[in-house]
């Protein structure tokens, strides 16, 4: 088992298409705070009347929080807005350099390191790519990359506020499919992520599955506005997904919601002695970009061409389509099942891929779907994924930032569909 990656995220109290709501009690300074805060992240610039309004705390509480938070460098006012009716307002926005976070992407075939600042724009990013996650290779270049982290960031470097790191669960896992050492992979068994990276840092650390934080980020800062029930897929190097259920990220008790990539395939092997079964025996074996990758290697093209535009050109199309022809099937099956068990409004499809591959992944899952029987179900509209190869790093450095500055320690509270105001 590996330490470490077994606690779920914190779910939020608050009820979908709530707003995020203070009190003028005593004793609750810090709580306000990050309702105002997250007012002003949720809805962008806002007058000071309009946060008093979403937050229903009195103007002079509000008055006292803006300014405080405007002296600590997180909010910082606007120009001044004329035009309308009554007083012109001073609109009060983040302050992009308020505090910073750091996200790790460890991935079976690259390890991601990002900062992002307040307002959640990536500042600096780096990039290592590996045939297979050797840990005694990663963590001293982990090491490395962090110090340039902090020293591009100069002076802002003190403002950093935690770690969020993104991991497969089983790290150490299907190594035959990945053609890696097995004392290589095996090491991450008795390895704790998140203790190496702390002791490494200094720093608080947060983590989650990768794509689990891969969804996070489609939830705060893409599709997710606007969806409260969606599932979440993203193709790299395997399949995987996230699950958000009332606007809300799921993780599930063990961390593993959404784990699409292990779904087992209609005609998978039912024992050890199957000779006759599909050997696409899960939806990983059948849509992951690792066995894009394969195809490309034994013809002789470079596997990387599998995540960028050299997939669509004519050269390499037969080999795209032939995958094509077996991925979107699988995962239009495996869609089916999860509309029929949760009940979707949508289902999000990202990856580390070319866009329009990833458009055409999404138009042949449509037509498959267009045959299969949806009587007694609800069938989901698909949507393209808007972060991209990035998602996982940014949805890592999501969590500190959340964990640090949202009410009570909540992960991503949706806003109303309308204002209160």
């Amino acid at each position: 088992m590996e330490n470490g990656h077994r606690t779920p995220l914190k779910q939020p109290l608050m009820q979908p298409g709530r707003q995020p709501v203070g009190s003028n009690q005593v004793g609750m300074r810090q709580f306000n705070e990050r309702i105002v805060l997250q007012a002003i992240r949720l809805r962008g610039p806002l007058a000071k009347a309009d946060v008093g309004r979403l937050t229903r705390l009195s103007m002079q509480t509000v008055s006292m929080i803006v300014d405080r938070l405007i002296d600590d460098g997180l909010l910082a006012r606007q120009p001044r807005v004329r035009g309308r009716i009554g007083q012109p307002s001073v609109p009060i926005a983040l302050a992009p350099d308020g505090a910073f976070t750091i996200g790790i992407k460890v991935g079976r075939r690259s390890l991601d390191v990002l900062a992002m600042d307040f307002m959640g724009n990536v500042r600096t990013r780096d990039v290592l790519e590996y045939e297979y996650p050797d840990p005694h290779m990663l963590f001293p270049a982990l090491e490395a990359k962090l110090a340039r982290v902090n020293a591009q960031l100069g002076a802002h470097a003190k403002k950093i506020v935690g770690v969020g790191v993104a991991a497969p669960l089983w790290l150490g896992g299907w190594r035959d499919f990945l053609g890696a050492p097995p004392e290589a992979l095996a090491a991450w068994n008795d390895i704790d992520i998140r203790t190496r990276i702390e002791t490494m840092t200094g720093l608080p650390v947060e983590f989650a599955k990768d794509t689990t934080a891969a969804c996070a980020a489609e939830l705060v800062m893409g599709q997710g506005r606007g969806i409260n029930h969606f599932l979440y897929l993203f193709v790299g190097t395997f399949i995987g997904g996230g699950l958000v259920i009332d606007g809300r990220l799921h993780g599930g008790p063990h961390g593993n919601a959404g784990a699409v990539g292990s779904i087992p395939l209609a005609g998978s092997a039912t024992g050890p002695h199957d000779a006759t079964a599909d050997p696409a025996r899960q939806l990983l074996h059948a849509a992951s970009g690792f066995v894009l990758e394969r195809l490309f290697a034994a013809a002789g093209a470079p596997p990387t061409a599998a995540h960028d535009h050299r997939a669509l050109s004519a050269e390499l199309w037969r080999l795209t389509e032939q995958w094509l022809d077996t991925a979107c099937p699988a995962i239009a099956a495996t869609l089916t099942n999860a509309a029929a068990l949760l009940d979707l409004e949508a289902v999000v499809i990202d990856g580390e891929l070319d866009r329009q591959l990833l458009r055409e992944i999404i138009r042949r899952t449509e037509r498959v779907l267009d045959r299969f029987e949806w009587e007694g179900m609800v069938r989901p509209q698909l949507l393209e994924g808007t972060i991209g190869a990035d998602a996982r790093a940014m949805g890592g450095a999501i969590l500190p930032l959340y964990a640090h500055f949202a009410p009570t320690h909540e992960l991503f509270l949706k806003p109303a569909t309308q204002p209160d105001y």
